[in-house]
């Protein structure tokens, strides 16, 4: 790739003039002078606002063709016209292919999360069956991350759930080990799954290595889509047993049919002509778009998941799907067919761009007929009524936030509403937490834990811990995005800025809070209500305290008062578990622990390193083999575990 910026500056212009120059230009003038650098070759195109934050990214076949479009201003939407007055700066990357531009979109999409582009949101990756390549008793686990560890692979599974449901009846037809390598070779004696019928106990002799070799012959059989074959197998056997009598064993076979049947009545559909495909369904309505994603593989059907896109309200279903499945692939495996609820418009250089990521031929079709229009028909529907439930839910939460507004007295009704809280245990591993809600429900990708560092607080003074947590919050808030009134904000109005906060607790906390606003310079900006526990601590007793108002109470069975309650409740569950988490830590855990090779030497250097658990699984390759006493194999260990992208 080519950085067109750096690589096509006319030599007769002044560097320093022409800054200068372009400094001053803004939105469609600012496009038209970019415009007579760019080369007519493939790229990708970044528009920038006044904060060097990124508007918009988009690819072309020609960017110099494209991006002239912007300037001439002809036939675009009032979103787009919105976005070229607030351009004032842009970037662009040359690529070899318009596939390769395709893809770096994608990524760049994911990575920056512009204002004007369609946002995969809830992007997590899917886990995956395990059946283990051990030589002495292979192990069926559950699995995240890079498929590098030895073994055959079975899924996407649509959630960790759908694959522990899925292993625990596989655990009953199979008898296959789920436990760790380390436990099975220090076993002395079978352990209780063995007492329960969950396991042939392969650690102890109890099965002979060739009779267990066949139970994993079967188990990989069976998630191979091969299912008919096994239940025809066993029921064979199961007929022979009972004929000579030996019933125990017959017993045994028909345990393992019914566990069989019940994996099968838990998929759903088990299409015949589709043996390994991912099925895309995009509905929309009252301004949402729901894309509901089946998961096929081996002829099974593996589960499904419902996402909800943030996309423009005048963005065609089609251009919403294309460029969802796009960033969808970035991080994840491809299977061979690609089903579409409808027709996009770059259909073939998505299969282009699908295939050479995928390195095996990758169709994407939108089926008329056949079974497989019965699949997207179905995947519609479940679309359709999804979006029907969040367009309920969004509703109800619509009335009852106007609902607090009315209560509290606001003049607007709140777009984004943060509840604060604390826990500790005598003073000590004390922390805060500040969790979210607006007109879609609770938004947990905007909560926030806040480790009390402060050595001048008191152990267990909790006015002291509050004013350390929304100090750290608002100036950080007040630094990074700005005024208020300035700030941006969504289709929906939610943003970086709250509407109203809540302290959990009486009129010592509110104190506390309105003087940390007052210092800040933005209390006459955000609405402040403490919730004083009732009586007893009893729910619907509680006493609200807001600045310069008598103390009141809500009517018991007000619909408010329970939005208010679920709200201090989901605030007292996140900061317990924070805190839980954050004990647990201190004794030794960690989710690196579950990672081979790091022990407690390798993980205080990379805590050290990168500070957190979070950052280490965003680091790069490289920068974890900056890490002292982390060698090539343990860096690509770590990062494997945190990245599902590379494949063995």
């Amino acid at each position: 790739m080519t950085d067109v910026a750096d690589t096509e500056t006319p030599p007769s212009l002044d560097v320093e003039a022409e800054a200068t120059k372009t400094s001053v230009l803004t939105g469609a003038d600012l496009i038209a002078d970019e415009v007579k650098r760019l080369p007519n070759a493939p790229g990708v195109y970044r528009m920038l606002d006044s904060k060097a934050d990124v508007l918009y990214v988009g690819k072309a076949r020609n960017l110099k063709k494209r991006v002239s479009n912007y300037a001439r201003g002809q036939g675009l939407s009032s979103r787009i016209m919105r976005m070229i007055r607030e351009t004032t700066a842009m970037e662009f990357v040359q690529t070899r292919t318009e596939t390769e531009a395709l893809l770096l979109e994608a990524n760049l999409i994911k990575r920056l999360r512009p204002r004007y582009n369609v946002l995969l949101r809830d992007d997590k990756s899917f886990p995956y069956i395990l059946l283990t390549a051990s030589e002495a008793a292979p192990a069926l686990v559950k699995h995240r991350g890079a498929r590098k560890a030895k073994g055959d692979y079975f899924g996407p599974f649509a959630s960790a759930g759908a694959v522990g449901r899925t292993i625990n009846a596989l655990q009953k037809a199979f008898l296959i080990r789920t436990c760790a390598d380390s436990v099975y070779e220090s076993r002395t004696r079978p352990c209780l799954l063995h007492q329960i019928k969950r396991c042939s106990a392969p650690c102890t002799g109890e099965i002979s290595q060739d009779a267990y070799a066949q139970l994993a012959h079967e188990a990989r059989a069976f998630l191979s889509g091969k299912s008919g074959s096994v239940q025809s197998e066993l029921a064979a056997e199961m007929r022979a047993a009972s004929e000579a009598l030996d019933f125990e064993r017959a017993a045994v076979y028909r345990d393992r049919l019914a566990a069989l049947s019940h994996v099968q009545s838990h998929q759903g559909i088990n299409p015949q002509g589709v043996d390994e495909a991912d099925v895309f369904a995009a509905y929309s309505e009252g301004g949402q778009t729901c894309i509901q994603v089946f998961f096929f593989r081996t002829g099974q059907n593996w589960g499904n998941r419902a996402y909800y896109p943030r996309a423009d309200k005048s963005l065609e279903i089609a251009e919403v799907l294309e460029s969802f499945v796009a960033q969808f692939y970035d991080d994840k495996p491809v299977p061979k067919l690609v089903l579409l609820s409808s027709d996009i418009e770059e259909q073939e250089l998505m299969q282009l761009a699908l295939s050479e990521k995928a390195g095996h031929r990758v169709e994407v079709a939108t089926p008329k007929r056949g079974e497989k229009k019965d699949l997207i028909d179905h995947a519609m529907l479940n679309a359709r009524e999804a979006l029907g439930r969040r367009l309920a839910e969004t509703s109800s939460q619509a009335k009852l936030l106007a609902g607090v507004a009315q209560a509290f007295g606001l003049a607007e009704t709140p777009k984004r509403v943060e509840v604060y809280d604390n826990s500790h245990i005598m003073g000590t591993n004390a922390v805060g937490a500040m969790i979210v809600a607006g007109p879609e429900g609770f938004v947990k990708s905007q909560y926030r834990k806040f480790n009390i560092r402060s050595t001048d607080i008191t152990p267990g003074d909790d006015f002291g811990m509050m004013r350390e947590v929304l100090t750290r919050r608002f100036s950080r808030l007040v630094k990074e995005a700005g005024p208020k009134a300035e700030a941006p904000r969504d289709e929906n109005g939610f943003g970086q800025w709250p509407d109203l906060v809540f302290i959990d607790g009486g009129k010592g906390q509110l104190e506390a809070a309105r003087g940390i606003l007052e210092g800040l310079g933005i209390l006459d900006d955000i609405p402040l209500v403490g919730i004083a526990k009732g009586v007893d601590r009893d729910a619907g007793r509680e006493r609200f305290w807001m600045p310069g108002k008598p103390d009141f109470m809500l009517p018991e069975r007000d619909p408010v008062l329970y939005f208010v309650q679920r709200m201090r409740d989901e605030s007292h569950r996140f900061v317990i578990g924070t805190h839980r988490a954050k004990r647990s830590k201190q004794i030794g855990q960690s989710t690196l622990d579950e990672i081979p090779g790091i022990g407690p030497t390798r993980k205080r250097a990379l805590l050290n390193r990168f500070g957190t658990v979070k950052a280490i699984g965003r680091a790069a390759l490289e920068d974890l083999m900056d890490v002292e006493g982390i060698s090539e194999a343990i860096a690509e260990t770590i990062y494997d575990y945190f990245h599902e992208g590379a494949e063995g």
